[in-house]
């Protein structure tokens, strides 16, 4: 069957919840809104590594459709890590 594609799947997965899950810890100890935005944007990569799959295979969607859902998703969070390190945050430095 597949099992090879979805061991690589979940692992892919739990990598970027990991990663996520450090970034908010670094948002929650130094209350930086740009490690919020990088937890979310890899929670959203992550979710995206696995949709097409979820959807496809559970809900029947058409295979086009859960490509291009997950493209979406996984554009979604790549465009909230690039915020993360180049937006405007509303913190500034002292000098």
């Amino acid at each position: 069957m597949h099992e090879p594609l979805i061991v690589g799947k979940v692992i892919v997965i739990l990598l970027g919840l990991f990663i996520a899950y450090q970034a908010y810890g670094g948002y929650r100890n130094h209350d930086s809104p740009a490690m919020l935005f990088l937890s979310i944007g890899f929670v959203l990569i992550s979710v995206a590594s696995g949709i097409e799959g979820i959807l496809f295979e559970l809900f029947s969607v058409d295979i086009f459709l859960a490509g291009a859902i997950q493209t979406i998703i996984a554009a979604l969070g790549m465009l909230t890590v690039l915020y993360s390190l180049y937006g405007n945050h509303g913190t500034s430095v002292a000098k």
